[in-house]
């Protein structure tokens, strides 16, 4: 009896090393070659560079800049080594650098690399027409506000189901809630528009969305995951205690 246990234990720690040195072994591929390995955690995923993710993702060719891509990544690691994220598996980008009339949503599975949502959005009427060059954590300014935020709850309100954000930096986003900053859906955000007026509609503030494509996203990314609201703004990004951790 005293041999077969010290066999098993014996066989559990040979399977243990075996399973250790595998994992290694991929991270370490993982990081020579830039290319996420198929079958790899969330955690594994976050271990390995931005830039590598970037490149074997290719998400350039879908219009998303490296930039932008690569702060909304620190950021998402920042909160989640902080365990304000209940989803670490979504990151959802918001690349204002881009025209109004481009698909400059972007929701990121990070386990796979893969774009579940490559999506028209609109930001605020006070911040721009075509682009969004001019941003505000004030209320009533009519301004998108730049950042990191969390998805919270869903309700039904004067623009249909929405979801609430809340703003994680001080001074930048933090009055989102107060703002009513939420992600829902309105007609003003279709290619129909874009075509009679040649740019987006505008909406007080709040990153909206297609109507047709609100209640998908919404029910995707709700209760907890990262959104970043990028421009390369250097004012927004000395500021940001996130980015600057």
């Amino acid at each position: 009896m005293r041999l077969t246990r010290y066999a098993l234990a014996l066989l559990c720690m040979l399977l243990l090393l075996s399973n250790s040195s595998s994992s290694r072994f991929t991270k370490q591929i993982v990081k020579e070659t830039g290319s996420p390995v198929s079958g790899l955690s969330v955690t594994e995923n976050t271990a390995i560079s931005s830039s590598a993710l970037y490149s074997a993702w290719n998400l350039g060719s879908a219009g998303l800049s490296k930039e932008a891509f690569e702060k909304a990544y620190k950021g998402f690691t920042v909160l989640q080594a902080k365990n304000l994220l209940k989803n670490c598996n979504l990151l959802t980008i918001v690349d204002y650098s881009m025209s109004s009339i481009q698909k400059r949503l972007f929701v990121l599975e990070i386990a796979t690399g893969k774009i579940l949502f490559n999506s028209l959005v609109a930001h605020g009427r006070n911040s721009g027409v075509d682009r969004a060059t001019n941003f505000s954590n004030s209320g009533a300014s009519y301004k998108s506000s730049l950042g990191f935020f969390i998805t919270l709850d869903t309700y039904k309100g004067s623009n249909g189901y929405s979801m609430k954000l809340k703003g994680c930096e001080y001074g930048i986003n933090n009055n989102a809630l107060n703002r009513a900053i939420v992600m829902h859906g309105a007609d003003y955000v279709s290619e129909n528009f874009i075509r009679r007026n040649g740019y987006l509609g505008r909406s007080h503030g709040c990153p909206a969305v297609p109507a047709d494509l609100s209640k998908k996203i919404i029910d995707v990314i709700k209760n907890g995951s990262c959104m970043f609201l990028y421009y390369p703004s250097k004012t927004y990004i000395n500021r940001s205690k996130i980015l600057n951790s």
